[in-house]
């Protein structure tokens, strides 16, 4: 029986192990670090508040624009009307894709969010992207 419990003790922790380093909560620079919004590179969200994501110019009316190395994905629903939320798929956690036809797009299992409010239009995903909060100042999309 101690080699049967043994055995069973080191595929718990083997198993264990590998599920956290896949989800990268160990704080370093390797996973989401810290709250996630500085695109895993280990620094505090006070860093990157203020810095230009990017031109307004460059997120169309009706679309988007992912920005992979931020995590952020920056809509434009109406004229004007600048959204942004985490770039991360609520579905597995995979980077969105794209955005188009009002959804923002993830080709990793087809999920689909709206460009309105991170809702989901199309699962597998049943979680809405979380919002991220930019301000807009002249024609810069800036982390609020």
């Amino acid at each position: 029986m101690t080699s049967c419990a043994t055995r069973r003790t080191v595929l718990l922790a083997t198993g264990a192990a590998a599920l956290t380093a896949g989800c990268g909560s160990d704080g370093g620079d390797g996973g989401n670090g810290g709250d996630g919004r500085d695109g895993g590179r280990g620094g505090t969200s006070s860093e990157t508040t203020g810095r230009k994501l990017v031109s307004t110019a460059d997120v169309p009316v009706g679309g988007g624009t992912v920005l992979p190395d931020e995590r952020i994905v920056v809509t434009q629903p109406r004229e004007g009307v600048f959204k942004a939320f985490s770039a991360i798929c609520t579905h597995q956690n995979c980077v969105v894709t794209g955005v188009a036809d009002g959804t923002v797009d993830c080709a990793c299992h087809g999920s689909r969010f709206r460009i309105t409010d991170g809702s989901v239009e199309r699962g597998p995903a049943t979680r809405p992207l979380p919002e991220e909060p930019v301000t807009v100042e002249g024609n810069s999309i800036r982390r609020a």
